[in-house]
C-alpha cells in the first residue's frame, strides 16, 4: 500500500501510544485490555480526525483551495480539528453546525467543541436538526466561490475514500507498534459513526493480513444501516489503494445496542463508562464516542464476549473538549464528586 502516491499533509503526531490498561483489566477481570491513544494526536487537543485531515488538506492544497467547507454537530470534533487545521495552513474555515441535540442544556451551545473551533477562527453557521447538510455546503461553496474563493467540502467526519486513506496509515503504524512490544492483538474495538475510521481499519488492516477483527460500537445508526454504510467506503478505499485482498459484509462488524436514545444523547453506562476509566486509568473518554464504545466494550467484557486469554485493543478516537458540554448530564447521576471538600 503506496501511500506515498497521495497528497498529504503532516498534521498528527504519530505514533501515538499504545498502552496497556492493568486497573481497568483487573476490576473487570476479562480479557487484557490495551488502548491506542489517538486522542493524543496533537492537533487542537487530539483525535481521530487529524489523520484523516492530513490526506483531506493534502488534496485540498492540490487543488489550490483558499476555504475549507465542513459540518457536523454542534460539538463536532471533526469540526473542532478541522478548523485548527485551516488555521495551521493559513486557510479560512466555513463550519456548519446541526442542532442534533435541541433540547440540551445551553452550556452545550456555548463551550467544549464549539468554543475551541470559534477560538480557532471557524466562521460557524448554526442549522435545524434534519437539515440538508451536504446540500447547504453545496450552498455555502457556491457563496465561496461567488466572493472568488476557491473552496474544499470536506464530508462529514472527513469520511470518504480519501479520509479514509488516514485509518490505512494507522494500520500500518498500529501492526508495526503490536510487533515491536510482541502484542498479539485479538480484537480491535471503536466507536463507529460516520464509518471513515472503520472503512480505513477494514481496509488497511485487510490489506495487510492482519486476521485482526474490528468491531465498531455504532453510536448513531442501527447495525444494518452502519454496516452497509462502513461497507461501501471500505470498498471503495481498497479499490483506490488496488488492493488484491477481498473485502465483504462478514468484515464488518458493528453492534448497535448502544446507542441508546440516538447521537449526542449519552446513556447512564456511557457516563460510568467515562467515570470509571478517569478514575482507573486517569484517561478521558467523550460523551459522543469513545464513552459509547467503552460501555458497550465493558458491557460485551460482563457478558463473557471474549475469551479471557484475549488481548483487546481500544481505539481512543478522542473528543474529550466534549465533556465540558455534559457536565450537567454528571451532576444529574451523581457521577461528579462535589468541588470542594472540607
Amino acid at each position: 500500500m503506496l501511500l506515498s502516491r497521495f497528497p498529504r499533509v503532516r498534521l498528527a503526531h504519530t505514533p501515538t501510544p499504545l498502552e496497556p490498561l492493568p486497573r481497568l483489566t483487573a476490576l473487570l477481570q476479562g480479557p487484557q485490555l490495551w488502548i491506542k491513544r489517538d486522542d493524543c494526536t496533537g492537533l487542537a487537543i487530539g483525535g481521530n480526525k487529524a489523520r484523516k485531515l492530513e490526506f483531506l488538506l493534502g488534496e485540498a492544497l492540490s487543488q489550490k483551495a483558499d476555504t475549507l467547507i465542513a459540518q457536523g454537530a454542534v460539538q463536532s470534533n471533526h469540526v473542532r480539528q478541522t478548523a485548527a487545521a485551516a488555521a495551521r495552513l493559513g486557510l479560512k474555515c466555513e463550519i456548519l453546525l446541526e442542532d442534533r441535540v435541541p433540547d440540551a442544556d445551553p452550556s452545550y451551545y456555548q463551550t467544549g467543541n464549539l468554543f475551541l473551533s470559534h477560538l480557532l477562527g471557524g466562521q460557524t453557521h448554526l442549522y435545524p436538526s434534519d437539515t440538508d447538510m451536504e446540500g447547504a455546503m453545496q450552498t455555502v461553496a457556491q457563496q465561496v466561490r461567488s466572493a472568488g474563493g476557491i473552496p474544499y467540502i470536506i464530508p462529514g467526519g472527513g469520511s470518504n475514500p480519501t479520509g479514509a486513506l488516514g485509518y490505512v496509515a494507522f494500520a500500518q503504524e498500529f501492526l508495526y507498534q503490536a510487533g515491536e512490544q510482541n502484542l498479539r492483538v485479538d480484537w480491535l474495538v471503536h466507536a463507529t459513526g460516520s464509518s471513515g475510521t472503520q472503512a480505513g481499519l477494514v481496509a488497511g488492516l485487510q490489506g495487510l493480513n492482519s486476521g485482526i477483527p474490528i468491531l465498531g460500537i455504532s453510536v448513531r445508526r442501527n447495525q444494518s444501516s452502519q454496516v452497509e454504510k462502513v461497507l461501501q467506503l471500505a470498498l471503495a478505499s481498497a479499490e483506490r489503494l488496488n488492493l488484491q485482498q477481498p473485502i465483504n459484509r462478514n468484515d464488518i462488524l458493528v453492534s448497535d445496542e448502544y446507542v441508546g436514545q440516538g447521537y449526542g444523547y449519552p446513556t447512564p453506562a456511557t457516563l460510568e463508562a467515562i467515570s470509571l476509566l478517569a478514575q482507573t486509568e486517569g484517561i478521558l473518554l467523550d460523551p459522543i464516542y469513545t464513552g459509547k464504545a467503552m460501555a458497550g466494550l465493558i458491557d460485551l467484557i460482563r457478558k463473557g464476549f471474549f475469551q479471557s486469554t484475549d488481548n483487546v485493543v481500544f481505539l481512543h478516537t478522542g473528543g474529550s473538549p466534549g465533556l465540558f458540554a455534559y457536565e450537567s448530564d454528571f451532576s444529574a447521576k451523581n457521577l461528579s464528586p462535589g468541588r470542594f471538600s472540607s
